[in-house]
């Protein structure tokens, strides 16, 4: 199975990063403290260098408004992952706990400010990739049941049978997300400019860590470029 970047997004977005963890035989079953703690750890992180009325002007954050923007997405209404956190953590509110993939990949969201996700490799079909919808792709988004089509031209991430995050990293797709029964998964860190190559590998690299220490997995890092634009994640 691969995982590569379209021709067509790498035309549009050529300085485009995708920082990629495949993950192994994980042990994503049992609930740890030491993760509870991490996590609420970077929620004050957050707290304490963010303004609720000032937290978008943040340049990860605008940058990325402008990129949903590009495809016709409306980032307020269909807020980024990292945007979405953000403001729930400034109202105020902690984030639940999903299970130790999720918790530690939102952990290194926030400590970085930058949009992560995972998929269960076990449950897609066929090769992944980022590209640009048709807009007649089949989508269910997580924890619904109805199909939600994309809108043509939006950034989505699939396989051969659909849409499994749509705008980009707006919305999970129900039928690859990660459980606790999940043992094999790919996670992605999106690295669009102005998040430095640097800071990549430095998220990459202690997301990695984290997933080691806590699940008890095999991990490999790849780094997807307009120049190395696919890698095998199973």
């Amino acid at each position: 199975m691969d995982f590569r970047i379209s021709p067509a997004v790498l035309e549009q977005f050529p300085a485009i990063s995708l920082g990629v963890i495949v993950v192994s035989n994980m042990d994503n079953a049992i609930p740890q403290t030491e993760i509870t703690t991490l996590l609420r750890m970077a929620e004050q992180g957050v707290r304490n260098h963010l303004n609720p009325e000032t937290f978008k002007e943040h340049p990860h954050l605008a940058a990325m408004q402008e990129i949903h923007r590009s495809f016709g997405s409306n980032p307020n209404k269909y807020p980024p992952s990292i945007q979405a956190l953000i403001k729930r953590i400034l109202k105020g509110s902690s984030l639940p706990e999903i299970n130790p993939l999720v918790d530690l990949y939102n952990i290194i969201s926030l400590r970085s400010i930058v949009c992560v996700g995972a998929e269960d490799t076990d449950r897609c079909i066929g090769d992944l990739e980022l590209t640009k919808a048709i807009g007649n792709e089949p989508f269910t988004p997580l924890g619904e049941t109805k199909n939600d089509a994309p809108i043509p031209g939006e950034l989505v991430y699939r396989d051969s049978e659909g849409i499994i995050c749509r705008r980009l990293n707006w919305r999970e797709g129900d039928r690859t997300k990660i459980t606790e029964q999940t043992k094999n998964a790919v996670v992605v860190i999106e690295g669009f400019p102005p998040f430095t190559g640097e800071a990549l590998n430095t998220a990459l690299n202690a997301l990695a860590e984290l997933i080691r220490k806590y699940c008890k997995a095999e991990t490999r890092i790849e780094v997807l470029t307009k120049e190395h634009a696919s890698c095998l994640i199973r």
